[in-house]
């Protein structure tokens, strides 16, 4: 038997209710004007993610009580750093998405030729090929205005479909870690040389960072998450990937594939940066260990 739901029917707030029930509550509130200014540009629902942290938590009828001496302050510095991590994150998945993007297209093209992911022997038999096809049409037919596709197509009348090259410039993480996956094997082992990994690490690492990417690109809470898409354990990682499900591991793969494909790169210092300007934040709730940065992943790119 199913058990039986509720009606909604919680009447909408405006924003003078929605600060007299912050104070209600408890919260520490200096400048009415700030806080309705927030509340009006962020939103109550997005920003009562952030209370959490910050009040009772039991089930009883006071879960929503803040602690004591709680400000609003605190939470929208909390909020910030989300963001600020969020856009950091962003800015390393990109790098990557290119990197493999451009792994896997160069190996394969070398190997078979520039429209070898038109070829279903290129891939392991459990692989829906034909709907592979069909979506990858259909991604081509939504970018048609990009000037290579274009170009392409008011140049060629065969094949129907772009160079790898082309075709992977308009791919997704999330069908590019597909991809990879059904890959068959021996080709997904040279790819994975490249990074240093065994292959079914990379697969899985592509999966949870294509999942953590669109976390961030719609803005979701990061800092403090437990992650149902969890990276696998690397034997020569495992003492940074120990709680799997938890921000730090995610981090960590982000930093490790990082190291192998930029030279240079001041990533994991600009992460300290952002931990350190917000040092007030916790960082066990994000399965940071104690003394995290000196840790020899997190020391230098090279």
């Amino acid at each position: 038997m199913s058990e039986r739901k509720e009606v909604f029917d919680k009447p909408p707030l405006d924003i003078d209710q929605l600060v007299e029930l912050l104070k209600k509550r408890g919260l520490n509130i200096d400048d009415v004007t700030i806080v309705k200014y927030y509340l009006q540009f962020i939103g109550y629902y997005r920003l009562s993610a952030y209370f959490l942290s910050f009040q009772d938590g039991s089930n009883s009828n006071s879960r929503h009580q803040f602690q004591q001496n709680t400000t609003f302050t605190q939470i929208l510095d909390l909020y910030i750093f989300d963001r600020k991590l969020r856009l950091l994150v962003l800015d390393a998945i990109e790098r990557i998405e290119v990197a493999i993007k451009a792994s896997i297209s160069n190996t394969m093209s070398q190997q078979s030729n520039a429209h070898w992911f038109m070829d279903n022997n290129n891939f392991q038999t459990k692989f829906d090929h034909q709907k592979f096809i069909e979506r990858l049409k259909n991604d081509i037919e939504q970018n048609k205005r990009e000037e290579f596709i274009s170009h392409y197509r008011n140049k060629y009348n065969s094949p129907d479909l772009p160079p790898s090259w082309m075709v992977f410039e308009i791919l997704s993480f999330g069908t590019v870690s597909i991809v990879f996956k059904n890959l068959e094997l021996q080709s997904k082992k040279k790819i994975a040389k490249i990074f240093d990994l065994d292959e079914k690490i990379i697969s899985s690492w592509l999966h949870s960072i294509s999942y953590f990417r669109n976390l961030c690109a719609h803005h979701c809470r990061i800092w403090d998450r437990t992650f149902t898409i969890k990276p696998k354990k690397a034997n020569a990682y495992k003492e940074y990937l120990a709680q799997n499900n938890k921000l730090y591991a995610q981090l960590a793969i982000i930093q490790i594939l990082m190291q192998k494909i930029t030279i240079d790169s001041h990533w994991s210092d600009n992460l300290k940066t952002l931990i350190q300007e917000y040092s007030s934040i916790p960082i066990q709730d994000m399965g940071f260990p104690e003394d995290w940065h000196n840790y020899p992943l997190w020391k230098n790119n090279k």
